[in-house]
């Protein structure tokens, strides 16, 4: 699929910039086929200044570099989707974003990514690992169960922080133990999804 930088007359094409771990959009750019380049072969995504008339890359000055993940291109081959890593705040004013938004979002199917990494490299010093070493995939069915449990017991009578903490365990075990079946969470948000009227 070839970009049409040529298609608008300045030669650049829209570039949005989304955290690869959050999904929040952190700003707006625009690469020609140069900027589009270098943003390749550095990893570090790189910009035309409309204003300066030159090429900059994101955290030149500041340090708050876009370290590159993944870069889609739109339907009409003239946008750019970046997926980046952010490096510190990514816009100017020292906000998370140029919409002044904070970059705290969580995305499930993020999380299950993460966690099955985890399952596929098994580090020696993961909860994880030390879990299925004890009984596979029968021990991580065990904790989600365990945890299930003691989530309903705090809920009955419990403290809301512990109630956190036990949910927060119980969707750990339970997105590695989708993960280790090869089950994805948004096909089980589908499912939940078809449920609310």
């Amino acid at each position: 699929m070839e970009l049409n930088f040529a298609k608008y007359a300045d030669g650049l094409i829209p570039a949005i910039v989304q955290d690869a771990n959050t999904r929040v959009v952190l700003m707006l750019g625009f690469m020609n086929k140069e900027a589009f380049d270098k943003t390749m072969a550095t990893k570090k995504v790189t910009f035309y200044s409309r204003s300066r008339q030159t090429l900059w890359t994101k955290g030149e000055t500041s340090g708050n570099f876009l370290n590159l993940v993944d870069i889609k291109i739109d339907c009409d081959n003239d946008t750019l989707l970046v997926k980046a890593h952010p490096i510190g705040p990514t816009c100017h004013k020292g906000t998370d974003t140029c919409w002044a938004e904070d970059n705290k979002g969580i995305s499930l199917s993020v999380l299950q990514e993460k966690i099955a990494r985890e399952l596929q490299e098994l580090p020696s010093d993961s909860d994880l690992t030390k879990l299925l070493n004890k009984g596979g995939v029968n021990k991580l069915a065990q904790e989600v169960g365990e945890n299930a449990l003691e989530t309903i017991i705090q809920v009955t009578n419990g403290s809301q922080e512990k109630l956190t903490e036990k949910s927060a365990d119980l969707l750990f075990h339970l997105l590695a133990l989708l993960a280790k079946q090869n089950v994805s969470v948004e096909t089980v948000l589908e499912q939940v999804n078809q449920r609310i009227k």
